[in-house]
């Protein structure tokens, strides 16, 4: 008896230990993502303080924010913003209307609409810089395939990338290309999850499809929508690898986005600080954007909730 009692006492502080030290070990990796995020972050900002450029290393030395001053006195900065906030609004834009009209054809799960929607994935697993070469290719003003049907409608010469007028269309409609199926599944995955009974009520009344799809379809699949927005604005503002394949920032600076700036200063100008300084104010852009989805989905969901 007294042996049994003295292993239970053993145990007993082993099993507590135990349970106690699972809560952080399960969040161990949250923790390693996070140091992974905010060295990187950390170093981009002390950088962005200091006067650091690799071809006048003697040179270096903490300025604090005058690297911002002389930023936001610059021309070509604001043409940056401009031209990152242009390419972001119409991609996002133009990418929910295909989307959201693609996933309002394919919302009925039938054997067609699923092998459809698998399909049209296809674009999204193309890597963006191969993606960009092929269009290059497609455009090319002697053998491309859009540049031949431009032909057929009397449109000849039409230099899409290679003229500062349309090269960002040109690289808006590459980006529209591949990133339309993510804004799809998304939408398709929020509709087929909507309940149905204020579907059957509307049919019962017979209410019209456009007054179903204004007054019902599009108030439920609101945050859906946010959250497809949020994620692509996102990533478009940060977008390099289908830009700097397609143009690398010109012609001039007319597809000059953030990461492109930030890329060119780093490893064609050697100016490390005012490309840690570019990517600084492109996180607070992000930052300040970003709250203000998060904002509004969680306006709606409490007006949801309230409704309920």
């Amino acid at each position: 008896m007294a042996t049994t009692a003295s292993m239970a006492m053993v145990t007993a502080p082993k099993q507590s230990f135990g349970r106690a030290a699972l809560p952080y070990l399960l969040s161990l990796p949250a923790l390693l993502v996070c140091i992974g995020i905010l060295v990187p972050f950390g170093t981009a900002a002390w950088y962005s303080l200091q006067r650091y450029n690799m071809n006048l290393p003697m040179l270096r030395g903490f300025i604090w924010f005058e690297q911002y001053v002389q930023l936001f006195q610059s021309g070509a900065f604001w043409n940056t913003v401009k031209v990152s906030l242009l390419y972001a609004g119409w991609t996002v834009g133009v990418e929910l209307l295909l989307g959201l009209g693609i996933a309002l054809l394919l919302r009925r799960s039938t054997l067609f609409n699923n092998a459809l929607s698998i399909a049209l994935l296809l674009p999204l697993m193309v890597a963006p810089a191969i993606a960009s070469l092929m269009w290059k290719l497609m455009i090319h003003p002697d053998f491309g395939i859009f540049s031949y049907l431009l032909g057929l409608f009397g449109i000849h010469d039409f230099r899409w990338a290679s003229a500062p007028s349309s090269a960002l269309f040109t690289v808006i409609l590459v980006d529209v290309w591949v990133y339309t199926p993510f804004i799809m599944i998304l939408l398709l995955a929020g509709l087929r999850s909507l309940p149905r009974q204020p579907f059957v009520a509307a049919e019962v009344e017979g209410a019209a499809a456009r007054l179903v799809f204004f007054r019902i379809t599009l108030p439920m699949l609101t945050p859906y929508i946010i959250t497809a927005a949020l994620f692509r604005m996102l990533d478009s503002l940060q977008q390099f690898d289908i830009v700097y394949a397609m143009t690398q920032g010109g012609p001039g600076n007319a597809t000059l986005l953030f990461q492109v700036q930030a890329y060119l200063d780093f490893f064609k100008n050697f100016n490390v600080g005012r490309s840690a300084a570019m990517l600084m104010v492109l996180w607070l852009i992000a930052n300040l954007l970003s709250t203000q989805f998060i904002k509004h989905w969680l306006r709606l969901r409490e007006r949801a909730r309230g409704a309920s």
